[in-house]
């Protein structure tokens, strides 16, 4: 009598959790690779250089519009210059924190 080829094969749940368990195998590896690379480098250097011109830029147009309005001996553009660097480089320092992994 010859055996049923069907009950060789594991059952539905575990061919889900293999198949499961190696795309995620598949995504690790893709992630540690992606992290090696040049180009990962360059675009968060690029991310970087982005949340701290930003606000940067919004602080000078701030502070220009602030000149314009109340003009006086405080230049409001360099106050606003300065708190949108301090500002851009928090946030650039947070997101490289979150994006490191390190809380």
């Amino acid at each position: 009598m010859s055996k049923d080829p069907r009950q060789d094969d594991p059952p539905p749940s575990e061919k889900l959790v293999d198949a499961v368990d190696k795309k995620a195998r598949r995504r690790l590896k893709a992630q540690r690779e992606a992290r090696r690379s040049v180009w990962f480098g360059l675009g968060m250097f690029g991310l970087v250089g982005w949340a701290v011109a930003v606000p940067t830029l919004i602080g000078i147009a701030v502070g220009w519009w602030l000149d314009r309005k109340f003009p006086g001996p405080p230049s409001w553009t360099l106050t606003c210059l300065f708190v949108g660097v301090v500002l851009g480089c928090y946030n650039a320092w947070q997101w490289v924190k979150r994006e490191s992994g390190h809380d």
